[in-house]
């Protein structure tokens, strides 16, 4: 037990378990929305549609291009939240518990 804790009044144990709490519950939805991002990206094998003869025109192929690019960039960011969170999560149970 350190000297912190000591000093610290018992209602900041009650603040600290409700954002523990929240920082779970966000770091579990973040992951469920960063899983459906990446389920949501088309696949980058275009090996079969050689095989199969078809082929894209120039707009049909960059107009899913700000949806791919879209979906990439939403899937780093809900990475990133997840990294931060934990990160913070981690430093508040090392100091405060």
């Amino acid at each position: 037990m350190s000297i912190f804790n000591l000093l610290v009044p018992s209602d900041f144990y009650q603040a600290y378990f409700a954002l523990g709490i929240v920082m779970i519950v966000l770091i579990v939805l973040l992951a469920i929305a960063a899983i459906v991002f990446v389920l949501m990206q088309p696949s980058n094998s275009d090996g079969i549609n050689a095989i199969t003869g078809s082929s894209e025109t120039f707009f049909g192929k960059n107009k899913g291009k700000s949806i791919e690019s879209r979906l990439k960039q939403w899937t780093v960011i809900c990475l990133i939240a997840i990294i931060v969170l934990s990160v913070v999560f981690y430093l508040l149970a090392v100091f405060f518990a």
